[in-house]
């Protein structure tokens, strides 16, 4: 199926690895004009080379900004220039016990989880309404729906990002602007890989056994019974982003290997 987005202009946080370079990757292979961005220019510029070196003749270019602040908002979105696609995949996790979160921890996951996607859809939504098309897509979890004990703080980033992806779609009523969000279930990106195998390690357990005890104790409601890929969410988020979904508005995608035991 051709997607339609030959020459669009996307931009996709968080982008030098895991769902977001994935998601990156998807789009330019579709002939999308896409802007990576990560804090460390070293890892960008590898991203970017990946990305080139699979598909010579995509338009991609990166942007180093730390995006944790308004400052670095304000960086990238001088950088970056007027985009039709905006994906909001930078996030940050942590498992922590409750009583051990501090305030400090609290507005830190806030602020890069909830309020970078804020300040970027703040600019540029005005701008697609008055263009008339528009995708922005915030990448949260199913933790936002179903929060987990083990970093409370992180469920409630990703839940107030479904509240501000639904609220932003209903200002789009009548255009072809489109605001949705996508759940992605337990994904075997990079920070997750680093953090299995210290749980690993410290367990004296092969990667192997730590996955499968986790699918079976703490995520048992997986149909799946193993980490999505990062390819196999970008495939849902760059469908998400095409003209081809333009019905689709102020919905939740789930990409989360059936975690969440629900109709709907």
């Amino acid at each position: 199926m051709d997607l339609l987005l030959q020459g669009k202009r996307a931009l996709v946080t968080g982008s030098t690895s895991g769902i977001g370079w994935a998601t990156a990757r998807e789009l330019a292979l579709e002939g999308a004009h896409v802007v990576l961005n990560g804090r460390d220019a070293a890892r960008l510029a590898s991203a970017l080379a990946r990305i080139q070196a699979e598909c010579p003749q995509a338009t991609v270019r990166g942007v180093v900004a730390d995006l944790s602040t308004a400052a670095g908002c304000q960086q990238l979105l001088r950088d970056a220039g007027e985009v039709d696609i905006l994906v909001n995949n930078l996030g940050i996790f942590e498992p922590k016990p409750f009583e051990q979160i501090s305030d400090d921890d609290w507005m830190r996951f806030f602020e890069v989880n909830v309020m970078s996607g804020v300040r970027l859809a703040r600019h540029h939504l005005p701008a697609m309404k008055a263009r008339n098309w528009g995708r922005i897509v915030f990448i949260s979890s199913e933790s936002g729906i179903c929060p987990p004990a083990e970093m409370v703080h992180y469920g409630m980033s990703k839940s107030a990002q479904l509240s501000v992806s639904r609220g932003l779609a209903e200002t789009c009523i009548g255009t072809q602007v489109t605001v949705n969000s996508v759940l992605p279930g337990p994904t075997r990106t990079e920070g997750v890989g680093e953090f299995f195998a210290k749980l690993a390690r410290d367990a004296g357990q092969t990667l192997q056994q730590a996955e499968h005890d986790f699918f079976k104790f703490a995520r048992p409601t997986s149909l799946l019974q193993r980490f999505i890929e990062p390819a196999e969410v970008a495939a849902m988020v760059t469908y998400v982003c095409s003209p081809r979904s333009a019905a689709t508005n102020g919905a939740a995608f789930h990409v989360e290997g059936g975690v969440v035991r629900s109709l709907i």
